[in-house]
C-alpha cells in the first residue's frame, strides 16, 4: 500500500507549475487529489485517474466554501490541504495601485486563509493532517522590486505559523516550503516583465533569475513537490510551524 492511500487532499493552483508538481506526487502515494484552478481547461488537460480538477476562485469566499464542500462530498474529509495557488509580479512603490495591492492581497493571502479555513472544516474531524502553504524566498526577505509580492507571502507564512501555535498537540501539523526561482511558466513570464521594466535582455533577465538562486540554476517543481510530499509521509509529526527553504543555500 502507497503512503498516502485513502487521504484526500486539495491543491489550489494545482493545473501547472509547483502546485501540478506537488498533485502529481501526492497521487504518486495513493491519494485522491482535487486540484482547483480558475481555468477549467488548463484543469481537464492536467486530470488523471487521481487527479480531480475543480474550478475555484481562491479570491471569491463562497465560491471557495461551495466548491471545497463538493469535493468533501465527493472524495470524504480533506486531510492534505496545500495553499498554493498565487500571482507572481513586481511592480515599483510609486507605480503599485490600490488595484494591484489588493488583487495580489486577495489571491495569495486572502486565498491561502480561505482555502485553509475550509478544508480544515473537515480536517478537523479526522486524526491526521497537513496543510502547507507554498510561501517564497520573498516571504523571509524583502525581494527588490516586489514590495506588495513580498507583503504577502510574509504574511502567508505569519498565518502558518499562528495557526501551528493554535494547534499545537493535535494530530495536524502546518508548514510554509519557500523556494526560490522555481521553472515555471511564472518564470517565464517574469522574464518579459524584467527585460521590459529594467531594459535588459531576456537572456540577462533571467540571469537575474538564476543567479538569485543560491546553486546558480532554476529549481525543478519537482524538488519542491518532494518537500511536500515529505511533509506528508512518515516521522513528519514533529515538523510544524517550520519554514523550509528550497533555495539552493542560505537566503
Amino acid at each position: 500500500m502507497t503512503v498516502l492511500q485513502g487521504k484526500h487532499a486539495l491543491v489550489t493552483g494545482g493545473g501547472t507549475g509547483i502546485g501540478l508538481a506537488i498533485a502529481q506526487a501526492l497521487a504518486a502515494e495513493g491519494a485522491q487529489v482535487t486540484v482547483t484552478g480558475r481555468r477549467q481547461a488548463v484543469l481537464e488537460r492536467a486530470a488523471t485517474g487521481s487527479l480531480h480538477p475543480l474550478a475555484m476562485d481562491v479570491r471569491n469566499e463562497a465560491d471557495v466554501a461551495a466548491k471545497v464542500e463538493a469535493a468533501v462530498a465527493a472524495r470524504g474529509p480533506v486531510q492534505i490541504c496545500v495553499a498554493n495557488a498565487g500571482v507572481a509580479e513586481g511592480a515599483a512603490l510609486h507605480k503599485t495601485s490600490m488595484e494591484f495591492w489588493r488583487n495580489m492581497m486577495a489571491t495569495n493571502l486572502d486565498g491561502a486563509f480561505l482555502t485553509i479555513r475550509e478544508c480544515f472544516k473537515s480536517m478537523r474531524e479526522t486524526d491526521w493532517g497537513r496543510v502547507i502553504t507554498v510561501s517564497s524566498i520573498a516571504g523571509l526577505r524583502g525581494l527588490k522590486g516586489a514590495a506588495c509580492y513580498s507583503a504577502t507571502k510574509h504574511g502567508m507564512i505569519g498565518l502558518t505559523r499562528a495557526l501551528s501555535e493554535d494547534y499545537l498537540g493535535t494530530p495536524f501539523t502546518f508548514n510554509a516550503l519557500c523556494p526560490g526561482y522555481v521553472d515555471t511558466p511564472i518564470v517565464e513570464r517574469n522574464v518579459t516583465a524584467i527585460s521590459q521594466r529594467a531594459g535588459m535582455s531576456a537572456v540577462e533577465a533571467m540571469d537575474v533569475m538564476v543567479n538569485a538562486n543560491r546553486h546558480k540554476r532554476l529549481i525543478e517543481p519537482s524538488e519542491v513537490a518532494a518537500a511536500a510530499l515529505w511533509l506528508c509521509g512518515p516521522g513528519s509529526g514533529s515538523v510544524n510551524g517550520q519554514c523550509i527553504e528550497i533555495a539552493g543555500g542560505q537566503t
